[in-house]
Formats: C-alpha cells, structure tokens, sequence
C-alpha cells in the first residue's frame, strides 16, 4: 500500500531531532486524508505544532485537553451524524499519558457506547512532553524522573499497561499494534482502523531520542529494533480474533531483546556497573511469553 504524496503535516514544526512521533503523525494524516477531522489531547504533538499564532496542520483539528479527546471526538461524530454528513473520518489521537492513563475513562465510555471513530496513540512510553515521568505505558525496568533508578532501585516496577486488550473487552470491531520502524504494516493498519465502522483503535509505537536517551539519527531503527526482539509485537485483533504479523510469527526468529535495551539510557543501569541478569531475565521472558500468547491465541482462531 503506496503512501500519498499529500503532507497534512507540515514540515517546520517543533519536535525534537529524531521524534518518531512527528513520522507517525505524518501517517496518521496522511491515512485520514482530506474528507477527515482531527483531534488531539494535549502532548507533545499539540505543544510542537501550535506555536501561536502558527499551525503545522492542514486539515481541520481541534486540541483538548490531556484527558478529553475521546469526548471531543464523539461530540463530532454526534455533530456528523445528525447533519446527515457522511464520508467524513474523526480521528483522535493522544500520546501514552493521555491514552493509557489520564484520558482512558474517557476513551472506555466513547467505546463501550460504540462511537463511530479512531482513536490512535502514538506510544513513545513516558510522558515525555511534562518531564519524562512515567505512564501505564512504560515498560519494567525503564529509568524515568518518577520511576528512577539507582542502587536500591531498577526503575518502574510495573509492567507495561496491556491497553490492546482492555478495549478489545469493549467490543471493538478493530485494535492494531504497530511500528513507525515498519512504515507499511502500520499505514495499512491505520487505514483499515479509519475505514472499519465503530471505535478502532491503532497503538502506534514511536520511539523518543530525547525520553530513551538514544541518538536521535536512530529512531527508527530503534523502532524496528524493538519488532525484532519481540518487545513490540505486530498484531491485530479483528471482530475478537488475533492476527500476528510479520516478523512477530516466529519465536525463533527473535532477537534477543538485549539488543534492544542496551542501546538506550533509559536502561543503561540494566548493564551497568553491573549486569542484572534476575531482571533482563525476567523481561526476556515475559516477552517471549507475551508473543507465544498471541501466536496461540491466532493459530487457535481466537
């Protein structure tokens, strides 16, 4: 599936060398297309683009706050509906702190009364725009400014929010996880999300230079990376029923997820005086668990 030549999102923006989340609104936009209304929490994406009196957006949009999106994004899809508008796509989208945690009741009512829009979260896995605290979204073992580590500490000690699932008990017609580190799986996932009836929902993982403390030169990379581990998996779940993607088919063909914890501070204490091995043990396992999961649950027709 060709991307289309059109830029909704306009270059000139804010964002930090490297953001990932800039490339995944690019597709966002670029899937919503034109006949679309956009609505954004308050984050990262809001604060680079709305400079005042300056706009990087090109198609209608509306910012709310941290928590509201959803509410918002129902209004419009109300408004659409009793005008007789059709062909119109409401898109929301919010980073992990305004998804995973402080907008999720709002998001949870707008898809337990089976509002007609997509809801995208652009998951860089903190809350990178207030400081770099962490959310439902931040992995075990992730340093942040609330989750920090040290001596007597290997940062959060939660794992990460399993968000796919929570609204799949919804009765979403539609959920997809993917990668900015796989431009063409995760443009077809948001097309198909914006054109399936009912409240869909895309996790789209995007990678922070600034909040992981990597080189900015290898966002995506890093992306793709976090695939090939398997701490990203690619999947679907479609009218209740999973479908793995791509590279997330085949246990053996993991990475190890070494690979992609020691390229980022934000787990440097992992490796470093000295190497927890209880703790990268722990987390390769839960990944390879986490992925025979979905494998099952797809090769069953679950």
């Amino acid at each position: 599936m060709g991307f289309p030549e059109e830029e909704y999102f306009s270059c000139g923006h804010r964002a930090c060398a490297g953001c990932a989340c800039a490339t995944a609104i690019r597709w966002i936009t670029k899937a919503a297309g034109k006949d679309s209304i956009l609505v954004e929490a308050t984050g990262c994406m809001e604060v680079v683009s709305t400079p005042y009196p300056e706009t990087a957006w090109k198609l209608p949009w509306i910012h709310g706050a941290f928590e509201n999106a959803s509410a918002i994004a129902s209004g419009v899809a109300a408004a659409l509906r009793t005008q007789g508008v059709e062909g119109k796509k409401v898109v929301a989208f919010g980073g992990d702190g305004a998804t995973y945690d402080i907008g999720f009741g709002l998001i949870s009512g707008a898809f337990e009364r089976g509002e007609n829009f997509t809801y995208v979260c652009y998951d860089n896995e903190a809350y990178m725009n207030t400081g770099i605290q962490r959310s439902g979204s931040t992995p075990f073992g992730a340093s942040t400014t609330t989750s920090p580590a040290g001596k007597e500490s290997i940062g959060k000690v939660e794992w990460k929010k399993d968000l796919m699932h929570i609204l799949a008990a919804h009765g979403s017609p539609y959920l997809a996880s993917a990668s900015v580190g796989y431009p063409q799986d995760a443009f077809r996932k948001l097309k198909k999300a914006m054109e399936t009836p009912g409240p869909t929902f895309v996790n789209l993982f995007a990678s922070c230079p600034t909040g992981w403390r990597v080189d900015p030169s290898k966002a995506i990379e890093i992306a793709k990376l976090a695939v090939e581990t398997g701490a990203v998996p690619l999947y679907e779940i479609i009218e209740g029923k999973h479908v793995v993607n791509g590279q997330s088919k085949d246990l053996s063909k993991l990475k190890p997820v070494d690979e992609y914890l020691k390229v980022q501070g934000r787990y440097s204490h992992l490796f470093k005086p000295v190497r927890r091995e209880k703790e990268l043990s722990m987390i390769q396992d839960r990944v390879r668990s986490n992925l025979q999961r979905l494998i099952d649950l797809s090769e069953k027709g679950f």
